[in-house]
């Protein structure tokens, strides 16, 4: 995690901000679509700050700049940040939020400027009143001034192959999907939905890209009327393969085309609907952006909602749900055998390995496996006070040899045909301190206490996150990151709209059956150790013997099929209950993935002894 000198990128983009007279410059995370992920072409934050987090927001004024972010990025942005930049560390009291930094520098009548593409319409309304009432002015630069700095040197936009998912995996039909979006139009009496974030786009049409690394998807933007479906993208990514099962149903329009399209469609609709108040808006999601919400023309013809379609992707159908159980089963197998591997390749070997040798065995293991087609994130393989760096991301010539009488945190996940992976584990090879067992037996009692829980329909994540944080709050204990975040079929390994944790989103939607979501809590001692337990569960209807407010009662089935840490477990601290618990899961581990292995092979004998009862 080397420092980038920041200074001439920040001189270049000052000078260009002085010709736009733009006083303060705000930098979002986010590209034109507001994925969390982003192509290496939109890493503009990182580029003029040095940070390389996934989460986060750079301001520039023509005196200083600031970066904030969350907790996850604490110790890595005090890393990579070098002295031209103040850290924001958001959530700790007496510490600004990033919107207050910024209408802090509106006063006097400043400019704050920013590229309206990269931040929500709502968003934008938002601060801009209140810079408003600071007698500031936040003022929209089409030209994003981070590319004019970045110039020659910044990366292309990909273009990658679009590919057909088939429902063998989809389990439903685009068309299908598509009239499910129409009755949602009818029912709101609008005009059309403008899809803009492309996780939503290549599910709506079952369709599947590679332009952000380890999310599936494609630029794109989609439209759908009462009467017609169009896809906006690089016509050369599409296959004849993707021509033939789109057919006649979608229309192929340019990318850049979105603009001007919706603007003439707007203008149009208004046309034929009149001026009156009453007349019908178009959709969009409030991840759209302030740039598709003034083509369309802005709040009088657009209605923002939480998106429809994003709502009926997190509820998985049966045969989503069944690629999830399956290839769950074979990543535990391949996370079963790199631990064996590693465990005898440091105690048995004396290996001398480093966090990226040991992630791109993991890489190597999977890729053996039926139906894999890449990772779901970088992996997270991390030893020692490397571990307490919550997204820490090792790399060659930077990164630590992992030591076999440390901790190691191993954070990882896959991309297969038929689902999306993400388990932690957490491991020791040799004699861990008291304090260790004891953290990682309280993570685990909460990971257990959240899997088991029984909660009415209409529950929420935010309503859950104390079960995984009790044990560790009855010690004065906690970690500063969510409990558990929504997960693709074979497609963004994070995915809204449902999470477990305090985020306020996390309050506004139920937990409902056919819901994928992680659960796990973890705890770090910074420059010491970090450790976190990941399973990944599905929300399922439970019988219970009352059925108070005539209301069905949900619960979790596990899919992660990975045994815990023995070496790390000190059975003092758990219940008989717990006991059962953990000897039945292992037992369904053994069951299901056993039969992977030789018997007598590494694997198999490891499997067999992490897996014993107690």
């Amino acid at each position: 995690m080397e420092k980038v000198n920041t200074s001439e990128r920040l001189a270049e983009l000052r000078k260009l901000m002085k010709e736009r007279e733009v006083d303060v410059y705000v930098v979002p995370s986010e590209d034109s679509h507001q994925s969390e992920y982003i192509a290496p072409c939109d890493a503009r934050r990182e580029f003029v700050s040095g940070f390389s987090g996934s989460a986060g927001c750079a301001v520039i004024t023509h005196e200083k700049a600031a970066l904030a972010t969350d907790g996850r990025y604490f110790n890595q942005a005090e890393k990579q940040l070098d002295s031209n930049w103040e850290l924001l560390k958001q959530g700790l009291q007496d510490v600004p939020t990033i919107q207050e930094w910024i209408i802090d520098q509106a006063e006097g009548g400043k400019v704050i400027g920013v590229d309206p593409s990269v931040v929500t319409a709502s968003d934008a309304r938002k601060i801009a009143d209140k810079i408003q009432k600071k007698g500031g002015k936040y003022k929209p630069v089409n030209d994003n001034l981070i590319d004019l700095v970045w110039g020659e040197k910044r990366p292309p936009r990909p273009s990658e192959e679009v590919r057909v998912q088939p429902i063998e995996y989809s389990g439903k039909s685009f068309e299908d999907k598509v009239e499910d979006v129409r009755k949602e139009l009818e029912k709101r009496k609008s005009l059309g939905f403008v899809v803009s974030m492309l996780d939503e786009i290549a599910w709506l049409y079952n369709l599947r890209g590679n332009d952000i690394p380890y999310n599936p998807v494609f630029f794109s933007y989609a439209v759908i009327t009462p009467t017609s479906a169009t896809l906006y993208i690089d016509e050369s990514k599409l296959t004849q393969q993707v021509k033939n099962h789109l057919g006649q149903k979608v229309a192929i329009r340019p990318y850049d085309a979105i603009f001007t399209d919706v603007a003439a469609l707007s203008s149009e609709s208004q046309q034929t609907n009149g001026e009156t108040e009453a007349r019908p808006k178009f959709l969009t999601s409030t991840r759209a952006s302030w740039a598709l919400n003034q083509a369309l023309g802005g709040e009088d013809r657009v209605a923002e909602v939480r998106s429809p379609i994003g709502d009926a992707k997190a509820i998985k159908n049966e045969v989503e749900l069944e690629g999830m159980r399956a290839c769950h089963i074979r990543d535990g197998a391949a996370l079963t055998e790199y631990f064996a591997w590693l465990e005898d390749q440091l105690v048995h070997k004396g290996a001398k390995l480093d966090e990226v040798d040991a992630a791109d065995k993991l890489e190597l293991i999977r890729s053996k496996h039926d139906r894999f087609v890449g990772l779901s994130f970088d992996t997270i393989s991390s030893t020692g006070p490397n571990a307490a760096v919550i997204h820490y991301k090792p790399e060659k010539g930077a990164c630590s040899v992992i030591d076999p009488k440390a901790i190691y945190l191993c954070d990882s996940g896959a991309q297969y045909l038929d689902g999306t992976t993400d388990t932690t584990r957490t491991l020791h090879f040799g004699m861990p301190t008291e304090m260790e067992r004891k953290a990682y037996t309280l993570v685990l009692k909460g990971n257990i206490a959240l899997e088991r829980v029984t909660f009415p329909k209409g529950t929420t994540g935010f309503a859950l996150d104390t079960m995984a944080r009790q044990f560790l709050w009855a010690e004065g204990l906690d970690y500063r990151h969510g409990t558990g975040h929504g997960v693709g079929s074979f497609l963004n390994v994070h995915e809204g709209p449902i999470g477990i944790g305090t985020r306020v989103q996390y309050s506004e939607v139920s937990l409902s059956v056919g819901n994928v979501i992680s659960d796990e809590p973890g705890y770090y001692e910074d420059g010491k150790f970090g450790i976190r337990i990941e399973n990944m569960i599905m929300v399922k209807e439970i019988e219970t013997m009352h059925k108070f407010g005539d209301k069905p009662y949900l619960g979790f089935e596990r899919v992660t099929m990975v045994p815990y840490c023995r070496n790390l477990i000190d059975q003092s601290l758990l219940t008989d209950d717990e006991k059962a618990f953990i000897n039945e899961y292992h037992k369904e581990v053994f069951e299901k993935t056993s039969g992977l292995f030789e018997k007598g092979s590494l694997a198999h004998q490891w499997l067999k002894r992490e897996t014993q009862p107690y």
